[in-house]
């Protein structure tokens, strides 16, 4: 990745404060979506690292996977296939493989499904997503993979807030590290609460 696309998403970045009740800051990731410059580097810098390995197809959960993964599958020259999750409004018709991904930085499983007809055997997956906190969709990506029979290249991110092992067992590359993002107004404590947005 280039240095001046580094410092634009750095200088792009934000916290929101959601206000009470709230025990996290929230990401505001909107400037990089709003900068053309950003938008057209975003998706050859991702796929960069996997780009010898041949993916055949892109695959990114919903919600902000839809704007990058798009933007990768083009760079790559490729197809892009969403991980649906049953509450956004948008699950494909026809029969679908789901997984369920182990507790995220919430707690909480998500369930992901993709159209049994748009993944299979001759697939070379590349996973892409704008925050990887803990792998927790990344693995169960993976896991929908391995049911179809397709391959598992790795995933890419803008942001990786993995340790390190599990971002090698994964496969998880990423533009940033959260300890390059701005830390926002406050104490240091207030940084190591900071969460993507959901």
């Amino acid at each position: 990745m280039s240095a001046e696309l580094c410092g634009r998403l750095v200088e792009l970045f934000g916290w929101i404060d959601p206000g009470p009740g709230s025990s996290h800051l929230v990401s505001d990731t909107s400037g990089w979506w709003r900068d053309p410059q950003v938008l057209a580097d975003l998706g050859p810098a991702l796929v960069a690292p996997f780009r010898s390995a041949r993916p055949t197809v892109v695959v990114a959960p919903a919600v902000t996977g839809l704007i990058l993964g798009p933007l990768a599958a083009t760079a790559l020259g490729v197809g892009f296939v969403p991980a649906h999750k049953p509450g956004d409004g948008r699950l494909p018709a026809g029969p679908l493989s789901w997984a369920q991904s182990p507790p995220d930085f919430r707690g909480r499983r998500v369930d992901l499904a993709v159209r049994d007809d748009r993944l299979g055997p001759d697939d070379r997956v590349l996973l892409v997503d704008d925050w990887v906190a803990t792998g927790a969709q990344v693995r169960a990506v993976r896991d929908l993979c391995a049911h179809r029979g397709a391959t598992w290249l790795g995933a890419t991110a803008l942001v990786v807030d993995l340790p390190v092992p599990i971002a090698d067992e994964l496969g998880v590359r990423g533009l940033l590290t959260a300890d390059e993002l701005p830390a926002g107004n406050g104490p240091p404590a207030t940084r190591r609460r900071c969460r993507p947005a959901p």
